[in-house]
């Protein structure tokens, strides 16, 4: 049996008298996209950003290839290995694709003894990369602003991967796009779980998850409401956990059905 690369153990994250997270646990595997599911206000962004280094755990363990890790700033968790798509990406839309590539981890090269960006190098790994994610890009200098959202989704997927990712944590890599741009997304994250990265993949929308998804923990209100596995779940069942099945079913009973 793989062991997991990533295991979050009873995580609490608390906020003065505001409980956030209530003892959740998640594990992920290599070569595996586990789905974390969750309406708005369940504790999805503050369980990731736990997992990434953003937020200390107020209680509980991360453990990174069995290692206990105590991440003091998100730099740490991407030296480990961890990266983070947020839904912001973290993009400059003016500057070229190979630009935006390589910030933070920009190619240098000498010339009379001065360092220059290394565009030729900069260049062809951008366009080898995003070939490789099933994006055509006009050039390498194209901006990324004229890019969709879906390619430009795929250019941070593909930059965290080429630096190193082991595991991916996609916030919300769906949620402002069309169909399909996020038929888009999805194939990428299926091109990248291949290659044996493990993906956190945080939604709210059921069929994307269950598009991609090996694994899918439900939470609300800041707990597990449990862990199930493709083929043994069905999508009104996923749907139920995260609206509340019960108090859902009981309203659609007192309206006879029209919910």
């Amino acid at each position: 049996m793989t062991e997991p690369i990533i295991q979050m153990k009873n995580i609490e994250k608390h906020f003065g008298l505001v409980i956030a997270l209530s003892g959740v646990s998640l594990d992920v595997n290599p070569g595996e996209c586990h789905c974390l599911l969750g309406d708005n206000g369940a504790g999805k962004s503050t369980f990731i950003k736990t997992m990434s280094g953003v937020h200390k755990p107020s209680k509980g363990e991360v453990y990174f290839k069995g290692k206990l890790m105590n991440f003091a700033r998100p730099r740490d968790a991407i030296a480990a290995g961890i990266a983070t798509v947020y839904q912001d990406l973290a993009m400059i839309p003016l500057m070229s694709v190979s630009r935006n590539f390589f910030m933070g981890n920009e190619p240098i090269k000498k010339i009379a003894g001065l360092p220059f960006f290394d565009h030729d190098h900069a260049n062809e790994v951008t366009m080898a990369e995003m070939k490789k994610m099933g994006i055509n890009l006009r050039g390498p200098d194209q901006a990324v602003g004229t890019l969709s959202g879906g390619e430009r989704q795929t250019v941070a997927i593909a930059r965290a991967v080429h630096f190193g990712a082991e595991v991916l944590i996609l916030d919300e890599p769906t949620s402002a796009l069309g169909v399909r741009q996020t038929a888009n997304v999805l194939a990428t994250v299926d091109r990248v779980r291949n290659q044996g990265v493990a993906v956190v993949f945080i939604t709210h929308n059921v069929r994307h998850a269950l598009a991609v998804g090996d694994r899918f923990t439900v939470l609300n209100r800041g707990k597990t409401l449990g862990t199930a596995v493709r083929g043994e779940v069905t999508p009104e069942e996923l749907q139920d956990l995260m609206a509340g099945g019960q108090e859902l079913a009981v309203l659609e009973g007192s309206l006879g059905g029209t919910v």
